[in-house]
């Protein structure tokens, strides 16, 4: 593994990325054709993390990064 880059892992297999990546970095590229990527929910590890902080999220060799639809209703 070359010290410049590092890996995640997501529901649509590892994602190699320059390291200082964000979230926000990840969701842009996993998500870059998807129509509703806006509306998305995002969890590093098994944590809820914000839209709003997404940007200031770093990543780190190893994580999981999941996006999903969150649910509403009652």
């Amino acid at each position: 593994m070359s010290p410049d880059f590092l890996t995640i892992h997501t529901d649509r297999g590892p994602l190699r990325l320059p390291v200082g990546s964000t979230l926000a970095d990840a969701v842009g590229l996993l998500l870059q054709a998807a129509p509703d990527a806006a509306t998305v929910a995002t969890a590093v590890n098994g944590e809820f993390v914000a839209r709003s902080a997404r940007a200031d999220h770093a990543l780190h060799d190893g994580d999981t990064v999941l996006c999903f639809s969150p649910i509403t209703g009652g």
